[in-house]
């Protein structure tokens, strides 16, 4: 009983960790295993950018921290949420799919390339990133959960725009 209760405590005190780290709605999220540069100032300049909504301005800066540093799997996760809320859901594809190359598990590639598919009318494509999300998120996760939503949003006939 001892060892059952320890394993549940470590868990949830994963869970819980992990949940302050990714539950940030609709922004875009880092991977745990990412080593993004907290000194890139390309890179601090580019989140800024996108935080205000200036999503054409933060891609040159993303493709020089990508250019420095092409293991960063957070870089192409936000190089490819930039270009997705540019208006090319097309273009955003091979950021996210190198993301999720570099990082598998990376629980914001994954959401986003789903909303991705279901913007370019693959519904298929974005259920296998929710059955990974599904996968990879035990005790559940806002990745899981928005992908989750938009996909029933898509089924009722609203088609996310960018």
């Amino acid at each position: 009983m001892r060892t059952h209760l320890t394993i549940l405590m470590a868990a949830l005190a994963i869970a819980a960790s992990a949940g302050g780290a990714w539950a940030m709605g609709n922004d875009p999220k880092p991977s745990p295993s990412s080593a993004t540069p907290a000194g890139d100032p390309n890179y601090a300049s580019a989140k800024a950018m996108i935080e205000a909504k200036n999503y054409g301005g933060a891609i040159p800066l993303l493709q020089q921290v990508v250019a420095k540093n092409p293991k960063n799997a957070d870089a192409y996760n936000l190089l490819g949420y930039a270009t997705r809320k540019s208006g090319n859901p097309q273009g955003s594809l091979q950021y996210y799919t190198t993301a999720l190359q570099i990082d598998p598990k990376h629980l914001g590639a994954n959401e986003y390339i789903g909303e991705a598919y279901l913007m370019l009318d693959q519904p298929q494509q974005a259920a296998q990133h929710l059955a990974r999300l599904d996968q990879l998120c035990v005790f559940g996760c806002a990745e899981h959960r928005e992908l989750k939503a938009a996909i029933a949003n898509y089924k009722a006939g609203k088609k996310p725009t960018n």
